[in-house]
């Protein structure tokens, strides 16, 4: 398999952290969406990553289908460390808050954050590129507050976001929180539930590739890659 990534797009993340509790991880080819390589477009023309490509050539394209093909080509096999439930009710709560960070938590925080302060020192002017719009970071910064709270209010009822077991809603959080986290506008003391769960799941072995991952001229945070922060 091979999946078309970038290195901070947090639903890149959440898939290689799926990769990483299914015991595996494909082979990397990094995009630079803005370039609209037509190579890239031709597997899949919305131009956006995650996409992932089978050795048959089958092409998955976003983050939301591949966790689903994963679960249906492997997620069977791992019993109770299945990351979307077998049963109905579970499965709801799963996705709905899968979406919740993958959608809404995107628009309001990571992708801001991502786009101001990462993907805009690569881009060119014509493509977006310059320096960065201070307000939409400011707005981001003041989201992400209510997102831990709503983080910590969840775990006051279950072990994991979204119940007793780890799933892709843990992962789906923790990937844009990661971003956030590396550019240093997470602030922990916020809610320490919250604070907490990270902890647990920036300590998991398939969070170790994301904590390896660095950017030229732009070194991590320190709380980043600290698993006692």
């Amino acid at each position: 398999m091979h999946l078309h990534h970038h290195p901070f797009c947090p639903h890149s993340r959440f898939i290689r952290l799926a990769f990483g509790e299914y015991g595996g991880e494909p082979a990397l080819v990094e995009e630079r969406v803005w370039e609209r390589r037509p190579e890239f477009l031709r597997l899949d023309p919305a131009g956006a990553t995650p996409v992932l490509v089978e050795d048959d050539g089958l092409v998955v394209p976003g983050a939301g289908l591949i966790a689903e093909y994963l679960d249906e080509i492997a997620g069977a096999a791992l019993g109770d460390r299945r990351l979307l439930p077998a049963d109905q009710p579970g499965r709801i709560e799963v996705r709905r808050l899968s979406s919740w960070f993958n959608d809404k938590f995107f628009a309001e925080v990571s992708e801001p954050l991502v786009r101001e302060k990462v993907y805009k020192r690569f881009m060119p002017r014509e493509a977006g590129g310059g320096p960065p719009d201070m307000v939409a970071i400011r707005a981001a910064r003041a989201n992400i507050r209510y997102h831990l709270h709503y983080i910590g209010w969840l775990l006051k009822a279950r072990n994991w976001i979204a119940g007793d077991r780890l799933t892709y809603a843990d992962l789906a959080a923790a990937a844009h929180i990661s971003c956030v986290d590396y550019l240093g506008d997470v602030p922990w003391d916020e809610d320490e539930t919250a604070k907490n769960w990270y902890a647990r799941i920036k300590s998991r072995p398939s969070f170790r590739p994301l904590l390896a991952v660095t950017m030229a001229g732009m070194p991590p945070a320190a709380s980043y890659a600290d698993l006692d922060f």
